[in-house]
């Protein structure tokens, strides 16, 4: 058996076990993981460009792990991923999980070394369908749920709801890491073409079913995650921030007062100040110092404000009213369902998000 065929029987059969330093050296695999591939749906095996005398030198030379990345999954690993997720009435065949699972950069690896394959069915129209599809399903989640987040907070909470590393990870989880099939390049990372699919699947889901039946993928998978709001909102003065904010409401002018104090002349005092407006309690905050305890009961005001969370039962999407059976928004039968517009909130705090005291950001130099 020659050095290249049993790198490629190796690769192929992706050993688990820790072989002998020996054994590794001559096989050329670097450590005790190799790519797997599954010879059974194969039609050939080993490849024709495998096989050659010793003393002939073929025109290319054949990397094994190369061949395995341009093979596809097997048709019960691809039915297989269809069924854990739910899914098997829409992604009915294996020719659709493979085309849902190819990068379009996959292409560009085969032309590369397989000239004579032709193109792959890729992902290239149906992630960036699918991507507009949940950047719309977050944003009116999102616009209904939390109704006074400032603009920047309410950008980065849908990009934590469906951005790239929020797909990456839950295609992880689903189980596509095995599936997929990519090119690394300057352009594109693994976590880039891992993010494709579950965005493909959305398109897919609302070409063959309907757009309530993405919405509701895009809410089971991605819209019932939490994620932290707080720890987006920060600012650098938040006493002024508020002083806008009370403004704006046309209440008094807000206070601060001394709620509690302990060990004031000891080494580690600690201050409890509320802030009010009125005879409201706006906030409140403690800290070592006075300073410090207003700051956080000024932040804890603003918090309160721009985390009022919409109960679920109140929540009102505009997707709500397309008609929820089988079909485009345009043909498909049913009854439109009712919406509600909410009422006009309070108008975004020109302080809190102009750039100058708002969600911090990296200074220039």
């Amino acid at each position: 058996m020659s050095h290249v065929q049993q790198r490629l029987l190796t690769t192929a059969g992706h050993v688990h076990k820790r072989a002998p330093a020996a054994r590794r050296l001559l096989s050329g695999v670097p450590g005790p993981r190799a790519p797997s591939v599954s010879t059974a749906h194969l039609d050939k095996f080993p490849p024709k460009e495998s096989l050659f005398v010793h003393r002939e030198v073929p025109k290319l030379p054949f990397s094994p792990e190369t061949w395995a990345s341009l093979q596809p999954a097997p048709p019960s690993a691809l039915s297989a991923f269809s069924h854990r997720i739910g899914l098997a009435s829409v992604l009915s065949t294996p020719e659709l999980v493979l085309q849902a699972c190819t990068h379009p950069s996959f292409n560009t690896l085969q032309r590369q070394v397989a000239t004579h394959l032709p193109a792959a069915a890729t992902n290239a129209q149906l992630a960036p369908l699918g991507n507009s599809l949940m950047g719309l399903f977050a944003t009116e989640f999102v616009q209904a749920a939390y109704p006074y987040l400032p603009t920047r907070v309410f950008k980065a909470a849908v990009t934590a709801h469906v951005g790239t590393q929020t797909c990456a990870s839950v295609a992880q989880e689903m189980g596509a890491t095995p599936l997929l099939r990519w090119h690394r390049s300057a352009e594109i990372n693994h976590s880039d073409a891992l993010a494709s699919i579950p965005r493909s699947i959305t398109a897919l889901i609302y070409q063959n079913r309907s757009l309530p039946s993405a919405r509701q993928f895009v809410h089971s998978y991605f819209l019932s995650r939490e994620i932290d709001l707080r720890g987006m909102i920060k600012f650098r003065d938040p006493k002024k921030a508020l002083l806008e904010m009370v403004n704006k409401f046309e209440r008094e002018r807000p206070k601060s007062r001394l709620l509690k104090e302990t060990g004031r002349f000891s080494n580690s005092p600690v201050f409890v100040v509320g802030i009010f407006s009125g005879a409201d309690q706006l906030g409140e905050g403690f800290g070592s110092s006075l300073k410090m305890a207003e700051f956080r009961a000024a932040e804890d005001a603003l918090h309160r404000v721009y985390l009022t969370r919409t109960p679920n039962h109140l929540i009102q999407l505009p997707t709500s009213t397309f008609p929820a059976g089988l079909g485009s928004v345009f043909t498909a039968p049913g009854k439109e369902g009712e919406f509600k517009a909410p009422e006009l909130v309070m108008s975004e705090i020109t302080y809190s998000s102009s750039g100058k005291s708002s969600v911090l950001t990296a200074r220039r130099r």
